[in-house]
């Protein structure tokens, strides 16, 4: 089955009723739709993050589901990394990413910062996840932040009290339930 058919079996066109830049976005829709779901079959095409398996024993589906916080409300996401080539296409071609706020620095005595999410099902969710690391600037102690709007409010102003780095991480991130 040669490309042309199968453009015409998907969309219900030809390449002659297609115009460049339709043709262009068309071709791109399907080469990320397609990587997405070799990555997300494939054992080698995504890793699980090390949240996840300092958690729990399996590291495969629920196993590696993680707590994360929205709007305070706590719910239960698998956390699972994608491949630093499927992460890279990710981030250059996917501009509805969500973001994954993390603090690997943890909290005051050995307390895990627990991660914030900035979308859920019905609030313009998408399940893939760019990380953005959270460091408490200095005279600032660490605290658990619970919303994408305190960590804005902690991150903007004249002495922000925390500094926010975006990754080049990209996990797959589904929601799976209120915790």
């Amino acid at each position: 089955m040669n490309f042309t058919i199968i453009i015409k079996f998907i969309f219900g066109y030809t390449f002659n009723n297609l115009k460049l830049k339709t043709m262009k976005k068309v071709m791109t829709i399907i080469a990320t739709s397609m990587l997405l779901f070799v990555t997300s079959c494939s054992k080698t095409g995504m890793q699980t993050g090390n949240v996840a398996t300092s958690q729990t024993n399996n590291t495969n589906g629920i196993g590696s589901a993680i707590p994360a916080y929205y709007d305070a409300k706590l719910f239960k996401i698998i956390f699972v990394e994608f491949s630093p080539a499927a992460e890279a296409n990710l981030i250059a071609h996917n501009k509805s990413l969500n973001f994954i706020y993390q603090s690997d620095n943890g909290l005051p005595n050995n307390q895990p910062f627990i991660s914030v999410i900035d979308a859920i099902p019905g609030d313009g969710m998408n399940p893939v996840w760019r990380e953005v690391q959270i460091a408490f600037n200095p005279g600032f102690t660490p605290h658990q932040l619970f919303s994408d709007t305190e960590i804005a409010s902690a991150a903007s102003g004249p002495n922000p009290e925390i500094s926010l780095d975006t990754t080049n991480e990209v996990y797959w991130c589904p929601v799976v339930g209120a915790k």
